[in-house]
């Protein structure tokens, strides 16, 4: 994750100082506001795809793009007059010698949006308008543009691939797959917490969506899957499923995960997403909740979410209006984080009415903070901060990801070049999970998890096999393994381990039956 290399040279002189370029407000003509929001929004479309990439270099502008969008705006105004003087107060820098048209960048982007928010404010008033809040395009505007970037993030590192890293590629594909991708992860983690880990890389490779096709031929279904980490805070959690995935360049972690095809939700509630979500309709992303437990605090979301993880048609009423109708492809990585008593006294969660929720929609990890699970994520921060974990693989296993996923989701750049597969299921995984279940029902303990833990786990092997994709040739669907039996079958019964040490006779402060974590009134679908 390196970032581009700044240019050497500058055609225009540079002040030194945030304080000298804004000396004096900018002014706008009322010609130039219609410019002055183009550039604003294409700045924040470069903004977002330079942090999609990950590099530390300044967004850049080109010339002709500021036009062709002005034009698809039916604004007819040269920009060059506005480019020019905000090059000359030092908000612009042009870039020597770039072919196809003048490229500036942006060195303080910030300001650059201050300066123009302001002047653009000021002329409002001036011609009687409302100033600034004129400027901020609809959130579904905003949603779009930030979809944009992040399908060029995305095709433009495939293509990076294809160009400069194909043959490479490939070849660590041919002998990479789920077990040496544990290992890899066992290595770096150790066997307490690498399985969460696990779990998040592979729902990146799940994310392509290919079908599972029976032994008749028939489809019946697909890899992708929602993924949620159950736990009290401080166990690893966004760990697994933000920065090993996105990459986290502060603490040197690398991205491991698909480019551009991961939408970060903190920060935003679910009214929000529910709006947003719109924008997605038809399309594949991750979403990333770091605080989805918050999610359920808010009266009225908790029935729409449900649709939004069941993949259903969503319609959402509110006294602003209506939101849909409209299905939701996309998938999430979640954090629900619960208060408990440890790993003695796992039991608050079963009471919980959302672990049901999510248990029935989403391939669900739980676990407490045991003894040995705080020791070794102690271990795996203070290696951290030595500088002693290798993310060796980190960027081979991205590009493997990028191209798997491009294959297996029909991306036009290798749509003629490799075959589609998906995922062909047979009866020996349902045998070795069947064999799990039996022991756990014949020990005449009541019954705590749920049958559709069994069809999640059977999604975790088929996107296991994906990995392998690479190393099996041919165009038929991809068999499953014994070794990706295995991933599933260990998920499986430590799942099932997890659910039946939870205890629902014990007594807890509050009021008896809900979580700790939770505010009443705003379960299990109360809406008030």
């Amino acid at each position: 994750m390196t970032g581009g290399a700044r240019p050497a040279e500058l055609v225009l002189p540079v002040p030194t100082t945030a304080p000298e370029r804004a000396s004096s407000a900018l002014e706008l003509a009322p010609s130039q506001r219609p410019v002055a929001r183009g550039i604003l929004r294409l700045l924040e479309e470069a903004a977002v795809r330079t942090s999609l990439s990950g590099t530390s270099a300044p967004p850049r502008l080109h010339l002709w793009e500021v036009r062709a969008r002005l034009l698809r705006e039916r604004v007819f105004e040269d920009p060059t007059g506005l480019v020019g003087r905000l090059a000359r107060r030092g908000l612009l820098r042009e870039v020597p010698g770039t072919a196809g048209g003048r490229t500036f960048e942006v060195p303080y982007p910030e300001e650059l949006r201050r300066a123009l928010l302001d002047a653009d404010a000021r002329a409002g008033a001036l011609a009687g308008g409302a100033g600034p809040s004129r400027i901020r395009p609809p959130l579904a505007v905003e949603e779009a543009a930030r979809i944009r970037a992040m399908d060029q993030a995305f095709h433009g590192h495939l293509r990076e691939v294809l160009r400069d890293r194909e043959e490479a590629t490939r070849a660590f594909g041919a002998t990479f797959d789920a077990a040496r991708l544990a290992e890899y992860l066992r290595g770096l983690f150790g066997e307490e917490l690498y399985l969460e880990s696990l779990l998040a890389i592979l729902q990146q490779y799940a994310l392509a969506d290919a079908p599972l096709v029976s032994p008749t031929g028939r489809t019946t279904g697909a890899t992708g899957f929602h993924l949620a980490l159950y736990g009290p805070p401080g166990t690893g959690k966004t760990f697994s499923i933000d920065d090993l995935v996105r990459g986290n360049p502060r603490n040197g972690v690398p991205a491991h995960g698909l480019p551009g095809r991961n939408r970060y939700c903190g920060g935003i509630t679910p009214a929000q997403f529910l709006r947003l979500g719109a924008s997605y309709a038809g399309r594949t992303f991750n979403f990333v909740v770091p605080e989805f437990n918050d999610w359920f605090r808010y009266r009225g979301m908790v029935e729409p979410l449900k649709l939004v993880m069941e993949q259903r048609e969503v319609k959402w009423e509110t006294t602003f209006g209506t939101v849909g109708p409209y299905t939701f492809r996309s998938f999430f990585s979640v954090n629900y984080n619960v208060r408990t008593g440890g790993a003695e006294d796992p039991g608050p969660t079963i009471a919980d009415p959302n672990f049901a929720a999510l248990e029935d929609r989403m391939l669900l990890r739980f676990h407490t903070m045991s003894s040995g699970r705080f020791r070794a994520v102690e271990a795996s921060a203070e290696r951290l901060e030595l500088g002693e974990l290798d993310f060796g693989l980190a960027d081979p296993i991205r590009d493997h990801l990028t191209l798997v996923h491009a294959i297996e989701a029909g991306a036009p750049e290798v749509a003629d070049r490799f075959p589609r597969r998906g995922v062909r299921l047979d009866r020996s995984i349902y045998d070795r999970l069947h064999e799990i279940s039996e022991r756990a029902l014949d020990r005449g303990t009541p019954v705590t998890f749920s049958p559709r833990l069994r069809s999640r786990a059977v999604r975790l092997a088929a996107a296991a096999a994906l990995v392998g994709s690479l190393g099996s040739s041919g165009t038929e669907p991809l068999p499953l393994r014994p070794q990706e039996i295995e991933i599933a079958a260990r998920f499986y019964e430590g799942e099932i381990s997890a659910r039946a040490a939870r205890r629902t006779d014990r007594p807890r402060r509050g009021r008896p039956g809900r979580c700790a974590a939770e505010p009443a009134g705003a379960l299990a679908g109360e809406e008030g």
